[in-house]
């Protein structure tokens, strides 16, 4: 029997607040993600670590959702990194003293949190990361246990003027009931927010790029000897692939994702009332047409452009500009065939590989410059070659007196020392030798 799961939830919000605004035109709605999260544990514990002076308008929505709010000290410094620390250590803590915890979700999308997400899986907890598949990391995405989309997260429905929490109550009636507070009816109406413009949810991927992870699930399945149950393969699929999800091939469900693959003749379903069994098919039966592209192979056509538009490139450009540019220079690209359900995500690709820098902005959007690949390090010094060396095969430089020179002059040949014929005398002991052979001391004057 599975374990129960018991979620601790941390929200980076500055992070996952600024992820979403810019590359879906959305607020944040944080009953969104915890209620994708109550379909896989208990939620037992709710933190949100922001400099909630600044995001009075999120205030309300954390209190209805009962969302512990961590003040989030700005650093005089403007250190953006405060709250990743303090939501580090407070997990570590929790992960040390509360032994009933054995699950922790983190919503957001920042790289930075891959040490946390590792070290929480060397103790043995379950590891889920929420986020927007545009800006979540990828490596991020593919070290938990398993990744929640937002974008499967959201309904094609209009959205509300602005988010203000679980209750689904907007903005509007508060800000009216603020005017009539101030103004009264004889005071100036101010013109209601008019509806954010947001994104649509993406097209579904084409069925045929999911049956590489399906037909690896099955195949470990097949070695383990284990019955390829409905929630054994979903499991399986996880563990080699954490960013699987069925929502991005149009399923609302799993089960759903496998009917759709049965009816694609894909693979063999058998079994009823919810215990499905999956096999694959044979080799002479239907199967998709071409190997399907990796997403490694679609950045050539990315690097040619953005090489082409170096200069734009420099002082940043949208992602919409960058996509129209791609589209007028190769008319055949299209970025669902790597399996990205859109462009902002594939950039997101190719931020971790060094190919761009992503940057979102509230105004902008998504700003792209060039990444890392394009600047290379510098090439070490070549070491710098004294005289000597430079004139090695001129032969040696003459000496001129007078003259400085770094090479040393000859010494001039020693001067032969003189030999004498007369023999030497013999060294006699000491207190030994005639009186006679001492030189004669000359006499003291006396003084008168």
């Amino acid at each position: 029997m599975q374990e129960k799961l018991n979620i601790a939830v941390f929200v980076d919000y500055d992070n996952i607040e600024i992820g979403v605004k810019s590359t879906l035109r959305r607020e944040f709605d944080v009953s969104i993600a915890l209620n994708a999260l109550k379909e896989r544990g208990d939620i037992v514990a709710k933190f949100a670590y922001a400099n909630w002076g600044r995001q009075e308008g999120a205030t309300r929505q954390m209190e209805e959702n009962a969302v512990q709010m961590v003040q989030r000290l700005p650093s005089p410094r403007g250190d953006k990194n405060g709250a990743d620390i303090n939501l580090a250590l407070d997990a570590l803590e929790m992960a040390f003293t509360h032994n009933h915890v054995n699950a922790f979700a983190i919503v957001s999308g920042d790289s930075d949190f891959i040490p946390l997400v590792n070290k929480l899986k060397e103790y043995g907890k379950t590891v889920f990361v929420l986020g927007g598949r545009a800006f979540t990391s990828t490596i991020l995405q593919q070290n938990c246990h398993e990744f929640v989309s937002y974008e499967s997260l959201l309904s094609d429905g209009p959205e509300r003027e602005a988010v203000s929490g679980g209750g689904g109550r907007s903005d509007r009636g508060h800000h009216d009931r603020r005017d009539k507070q101030k103004g009264g009816s004889g005071g100036p109406q101010q013109q209601p927010p008019q509806p954010q413009q947001h994104h649509p949810r993406p097209a579904p991927l084409d069925l045929a790029q999911s049956m590489p992870l399906v037909e690896r699930a099955l195949q470990v399945l097949e070695r383990r000897a284990v019955q390829p149950q409905l929630g054994l393969l979903k499991s399986t699929m996880l563990q080699l692939d954490p960013s699987f999800s069925e929502k991005a091939y149009g399923a609302n469900s799993f089960s759903d994702f496998v009917e759709k693959l049965k009816k694609a003749d894909y693979v063999n379903v058998s079994g009823q009332g919810g215990r499905y069994m999956i096999e694959r098919k044979s080799s002479g039966s239907h199967q998709p047409d071409r190997a399907q592209p990796k997403p490694e192979e679609a950045l050539p056509a990315l690097r040619d452009c953005l090489e082409t538009h170096r200069l734009e490139m420099e002082s940043g450009a949208s992602a919409e500009d960058l996509a129209a540019w791609m589209q007028a220079e190769h008319p055949d690209f299209s970025y669902t065939s790597y399996g990205f359900q859109e462009f902002s995500e594939f950039l997101n690709y190719a931020q971790d590989k060094q190919v761009v820098r992503v940057e979102p902005d509230e105004e902008r959007g998504l700003v792209v410059t060039l990444g890392a690949e394009f600047y290379p390090p510098a090439l070490p010094e070549l070491p710098v070659q004294t005289a000597i060396e430079e004139e090695e095969d001129d032969g040696p430089q003459p000496y001129v007196e007078g003259q400085p020179s770094l090479i040393e002059p000859n010494p001039p040949p020693a001067k032969p020392k003189k030999v004498s014929n007369r023999p030497p005398r013999p060294r006699k002991a000491a207190g030994q030798g005639n009186q006679a052979d001492r030189p004669p001391r000359r006499p003291r004057k006396r003084k008168d």
